[in-house]
């Protein structure tokens, strides 16, 4: 059933696809975040920082998942 899901096309592509280019998006806006606060070209206070680290995790977390579940 995770493998049907992992590999569910939605605009020809799996959802296993967009789920990685979005984690890759989240952990890079993560990595910008004390940058950008540190250089002063934003003031981003850092409790946002650790949200979206959770929830690049999270979501790198079930990429993955879904991932080994095509194998497994």
């Amino acid at each position: 059933m995770l493998q049907e899901f992992s590999y569910y096309p939605i605009f020809g592509r799996p959802i296993i696809l967009y789920l990685g280019i979005i984690t890759v998006c989240l952990f890079l806006v993560t990595a910008s975040i004390p940058v950008l606060s540190r250089r002063g070209v934003v003031k981003i206070p850092f409790v946002w920082h650790v949200r979206i680290a959770v929830l690049s995790i999270c979501i790198a977390l079930v990429h993955g998942m879904l991932g080994m579940a095509a194998y497994f």
